[in-house]
């Protein structure tokens, strides 16, 4: 087996034009000259080795952090796949990245952030609440050896210590959607590195690098696959900080299957037209629900009240399509319309072609400490490709 040539530089690869344009060819500039119309999935544990030396030099370009060397080879599927490293250079180019590394999970390569952190001697965290409830669980524990102060936006450089590792954030933020001014936490930062969940958001709608942020992190699972059949985590970040995180995931095992790399590789294609119809359809739907009796408050970015900063529109190009909302009856009756939708269904997780709703405090941020998790009465809902009206009709339902 010949040594398996590296992918095109991201510079050389670059897609011209619209974004929806990159979408579609980002990671594929190199498919003519191969002679195929879609990328081939690399399925292989282990590669043969031209020789010791090749393979001696491979290895250790790839579990040091550094890209496959010209004329390498790939040696070990933990250690790199051609088929991951598509999906990684198309990523990038979205987000604005000069690279991006691909985890086997959203909590992998978060884990993958504070552990490369933290190896450099610093592993102080401050954190901006809300966010995810698995984030800030493992913030709290101290599960990996971090210690974290929590604080407001504006008050995060007054929480910074001299080994402050990373700040964190998420916006919009997990379940309630708070939104943060990234440019001017970034500024707050210093040279701190600034590591922002921009799940929710998807690059289609905010790129926080752009922003002055370091690190940006998705749950692929969500948007990215956008169909509810793949697990995955991917950092865009600069190339800097992509060698610092390839060997954390080289030794914990923490790379991404070929197989989920080409079904998000295939996702990115759609996934502007999928995110703006579903972000218009959240609009509505927001609109819809403030005005059912049974609903105490909605929160929703595209609502005026829910973006104060004006973010919607400088930020980010649209709300998006997660929303939540609070029911007067408190818990009691969120988990009765939760239980009671059919055509939406009740489950974890978001940003599928089908509209999913949960309970957050009882479910993803369960683990969250009582001052911080979501109210009881809180439903979060993530708005699918259905009709508009088939939603507001089985949301009614669930509601009387």
């Amino acid at each position: 087996m010949p040594p398996v040539p590296p992918l095109p530089t991201r510079s050389a690869a670059r897609s011209a034009g619209h974004p929806d344009t990159r979408a579609v060819h980002a990671g594929r500039a190199d498919l003519r000259a191969l002679g195929v119309h879609v990328p081939s999935i690399d399925l292989s544990s282990t590669n043969p080795l031209p020789s010791v030396e090749i393979g001696g030099d491979s290895y250790e370009a790839l579990a040091t952090g550094g890209l496959l060397p010209e004329g390498g080879t790939a040696v070990y599927q933990r250690l790199w796949n051609p088929t991951t490293g598509r999906f990684e250079e198309a990523l990038a180019e979205l987000e604005g990245a000069e690279q991006a590394v691909a985890f086997s999970s959203g909590m992998a390569a978060i884990t993958a952030c504070l552990l490369a952190a933290r190896a450099e001697g610093r592993g102080h965290v401050v954190a901006v609440r809300p966010l995810y409830g698995g984030t800030d669980h493992l913030l709290a524990t101290g599960l990996l050896g971090t210690e974290v102060t929590y604080a407001d936006a504006d008050e995060v450089d007054a929480a910074i210590r001299p080994d402050t590792g990373l700040v964190v954030v998420e916006t919009p933020a997990n379940p309630t959607l708070e939104l943060v001014d990234l440019a001017a936490l970034a500024a707050r930062c210093g040279d701190v590195p600034l590591m922002v969940d921009n799940t929710f958001a998807t690059p289609v709608l905010q790129q926080p690098i752009r922003l002055g942020a370091t690190l940006v992190v998705h749950s692929a699972t969500k948007y990215l696959g956008g169909h509810g059949d793949v697990l995955a985590g991917v950092v865009a970040t600069s190339a800097e900080w992509a060698q610092k995180l390839r060997p954390v995931r080289a030794v914990t095992g923490g790379i991404l299957h070929p197989l989920a790399s080409y079904l998000l590789h295939r996702g990115l294609q759609t996934l502007p037209l999928r995110v703006r119809h579903q972000s218009d359809s959240a609009g509505k739907l927001a609109l819809w629900l403030a005005e059912q009796p049974a609903v105490e408050r909605v929160f929703y970015p595209g609502l005026p009240d829910c973006d104060p900063l004006g973010l919607v529109g400088t930020q980010m190009s649209a709300p998006g399509s997660v929303l939540a909302f609070s029911l007067r009856g408190g818990y009691a009756a969120a988990a009765s319309a939760a239980e009671r939708c059919e055509l939406v269904t009740h489950a974890v997780s978001l940003g599928g072609v089908d509209s999913l709703i949960q309970h957050p405090a009882s479910l993803t941020h369960r683990p969250v400490a009582p001052e911080a998790r979501p109210h009881a009465s809180v439903l979060r809902l993530s708005v699918g490709l259905e009709d508009i009206e088939d939603l507001c009709d089985d949301l009614a339902r669930a509601l009387a």
